[in-house]
């Protein structure tokens, strides 16, 4: 027997509508190229949102077809992602961060029709033009009027709404099930893969990020989306916001530390999320500046494992509250979030960051497993390692255009991360590493994670990654590549020295190299592939040599 209710279909226009009859006057305000400050309500989405489906419609763009945003984060991509949707179209964020092969790559393999360009990044854009000619329209945003590149279909984006009726417009996203949206993963191995959310997945992603005990966003709240619109949908949080009634602050292109400081300070932010390297500099100039942020109630960090270390000083420090999150473009990209529960209030200062420090229990919706190299899932008790494996409506079945194989989803409906984790009896999850990451030493694994949360956390040392290089007689041995803090001057005995307390002595790495600057992908995360090509070609300072295989006499376990 089936229930008897409504066919409520749950689709993206249902939130912008929600927004802009409920919190008509809630402000969204965009941190424009000149340096001024745009103000805009959620009325004036919802009127925009429905003028820019009319538009599109009016350009010829069909359902399912799928439509890019090459754009930074500002209130003309907050109407994209509702406009483009409503329209019956898919939402494409293309990232502005990405090799121009990459780039021309996705945008040919989604087959994008219509692509929108913010004028700042149209020289990284006409790169690609002349691969990419299955786009028809190029829509030029935040562009000075007389701007006519040599694209096909120029229109700018004001021009587009002006000659569009959105009153009278009939949303065609009226199926739940069709497509709204498509990002693609950053390709750090093989191409990039797309992940293609469909409205009810999103919708309910909104509805979980808004759960009490994951972001729990109110309309109290200020919003500081410091994550790209371009990556993974700015984790769901445009949509989140609007549902909740948030206020939003955009950045645009300025993340350097002191612009989101003042951007903080100013709107009394409430919630801001982003990338550790982000809140890394962002500490550091608070300390410097002296600014008031107390306004955070959550500073969420996802993308990679914040440094503990990171989290105890800004709690203890600047009296940030820190939120840690993981997730992937394939779950949409939320999965666990770590917050304190009533049994952790009692802990010592120390034991909570121990605490948070960990991913986190997953969101309502969303199940996890670890799983051994065996197949067979493993026990929560905090010690097992297995490989991550999730499942839940905001979980991808298949990539783009690609049948499902087994590298990626097991036969009994699970999405394989890729993540190696730990999982307490509580539920707390904990990555230890990428399964390409992992270092696996004379037949003992070693967590490259754990070791430059450790790194990180010397006063010395401003940024950390681990790596594997082969090593002849253990196979593997682990390798440090340290960024300094500025006008710092620590040494590689002193790092070696500091881990030697924490971890055992064949865990610890045999050389520390000291750069100027360390490779990062396009959202922000340490780019290891790009690390390992430059150690094996001697990009770093000539060719590594194991102290393991130089002196032959050690052993493991020394």
């Amino acid at each position: 027997m089936r229930g008897l209710m409504m066919d409520y279909p749950l689709t993206l226009d249902r939130i912008v509508e929600h927004a802009g009859r409920l919190y008509p006057d809630r402000a969204i305000r965009t941190k424009q190229p000149d340096g001024s400050m745009h103000e805009s309500t959620y009325a004036d989405l919802l009127e925009r949102s429905r003028r820019l489906s009319a538009a599109l419609v009016g350009l010829g763009v069909e359902p399912g077809d799928r439509v890019g945003t090459f754009a930074w984060n500002h209130h003309q991509h907050l109407e994209m992602y509702f406009g483009i949707p409503g329209a019956g179209a898919v939402c494409h964020t293309l990232n502005i961060r990405l090799f121009p092969d990459q780039l021309a790559y996705i945008i040919n393999h989604a087959d994008d029709q219509v692509v929108f360009i913010d004028a700042s990044v149209l020289p990284l854009y006409e790169k690609v033009a002349d691969r990419t000619e299955g786009v028809r329209h190029h829509v030029l945003v935040n562009a000075p009027p007389d701007l006519r590149p040599d694209l096909v279909g120029v229109i700018h984006y004001e021009e587009l709404l002006l000659g569009a009726e959105g009153s009278a417009f009939d949303w065609r996203s009226t199926d739940e099930g069709t497509a709204a949206g498509l990002c693609y993963t950053s390709g750090t191995t093989g191409d990039p893969k797309g992940a293609l959310y469909s409205h009810r997945s999103m919708f309910l992603h909104t509805m979980g990020a808004n759960q009490g005990t994951a972001l729990g966003l109110t309309e109290r709240d200020v919003v500081l989306p410091v994550v790209p619109q371009f990556h993974a949908m700015a984790w769901g949080l445009p949509y989140a916001c609007a549902l909740a009634g948030s206020e939003l602050v955009m950045p645009g292109a300025n993340l350097q530390p002191e612009a989101l400081a003042e951007l903080i300070e100013r709107y009394q932010v409430t919630v801001a999320a982003g990338v550790p390297s982000i809140w890394n500099g962002l500490y550091h100039e608070l300390r410097g500046s002296g600014r008031d942020v107390s306004c955070i109630r959550s500073l969420v960090v996802g993308g990679s494992a914040m440094p503990r270390s990171l989290i105890e000083g800004y709690e203890r420090d600047l009296g940030v509250n820190v939120v840690h999150a993981w997730g992937m473009t394939e779950l949409s990209p939320l999965g666990t979030v770590s917050s304190l529960r009533a049994a952790h209030l009692a802990l010592p200062q120390a034991a909570q960051w121990d605490v948070k420090a960990r991913q986190g229990y997953a969101l309502g919706g969303v199940e996890l497993r670890i799983v051994g190299e065996d197949g067979a899932e493993l026990p929560w008790d905090g010690e097992a390692m297995g490989e991550l494996q999730a499942r839940g409506p905001w979980v991808i079945r298949s990539y783009y255009q690609r049948d499902p194989t087994e590298e990626h989803f097991t036969d009994d409906g699970w999405f394989r991360t890729g993540d190696v984790a730990t999982i307490t009896a509580d539920g707390y999850m904990t990555i230890t590493d990428r399964t390409k990451d992992l270092v696996k030493s004379g037949g003992e694994w070693i967590s490259t994670v754990a070791l430059e949360g450790a790194l990180m956390a010397h006063e010395g040392v401003l940024e950390a990654a681990v790596i594997a290089v082969p090593d002849e007689r253990w196979s593997e041995r682990p390798l440090a590549v340290v960024v300094r803090v500025p006008d710092g001057a620590v040494t590689e005995l002193a790092l070696r020295s500091a881990l030697l307390d924490q971890f055992a002595k064949f865990e610890v790495p045999d050389r520390v190299l000291f750069v100027d600057e360390l490779p990062k992908t396009s959202v922000g995360k340490f780019d290891k592939k790009t690390l390992r090509a430059r150690v094996a070609d001697g990009a770093l300072g000539g060719k590594v040599v194991s102290r393991r295989q130089a002196e032959p006499g050690r052993t493991s376990d020394e």
